[in-house]
């Protein structure tokens, strides 16, 4: 099934990756979002939990191994062409992960991978809502056992 005018909804999934007060993002290097920076993430493959789907999705785009920790939350992005026709679909299952801060390596279809400080998220151009959602999963609730580093 084609990612771009897709006949149903892909499947995938993103990582907010947290080391000490930075946070691990991508440089897109494909539409949608090319060139904005984002959570590394992508597309569930079959047969694959969603955990080993978030690990290896960050190994592939930063080379950097995680520990994935708990669901954050389910997205739903909906993206149309000029015509006004659903261009792309994904329903996205976004997971707070913990990694030591080595440096990363673009791949797969990052263009660029880097830690960025938390305090410089409104200085990166990032995709809609990113920025929210990682200061969320930086400040958990009181008592959540997989809190920041």
């Amino acid at each position: 099934m084609s990612r771009r005018y897709p006949d149903r909804p892909v499947l995938g999934v993103g990582a907010v990756v947290l080391a000490g007060d930075q946070v691990l993002l991508v440089k897109r290097g494909s539409p949608p979002s090319q060139g904005l920076w984002s959570l590394p993430g992508g597309a569930v493959e079959t047969g694959e939990s969603l955990r080993e789907a978030v690990a290896r999705e960050v190994a592939e785009e930063t080379g950097v191994a995680v520990e994935v920790g708990p669901l954050l939350g389910v997205f739903e992005r909906l993206l149309k062409d000029g015509q006004g026709r659903l261009e792309y679909h994904y329903v996205l299952l976004d997971y707070l992960c913990q990694a030591e801060p080595t440096p990363p390596r673009a791949g797969d279809d990052a263009a660029a991978a880097r830690w960025v400080a938390l305090k410089e998220l409104d200085q990166v151009g990032l995709t809609p809502d990113t920025a929210e959602l990682i200061r969320k999963a930086a400040a958990p609730a009181p008592g959540d056992a997989f809190g920041p580093l």
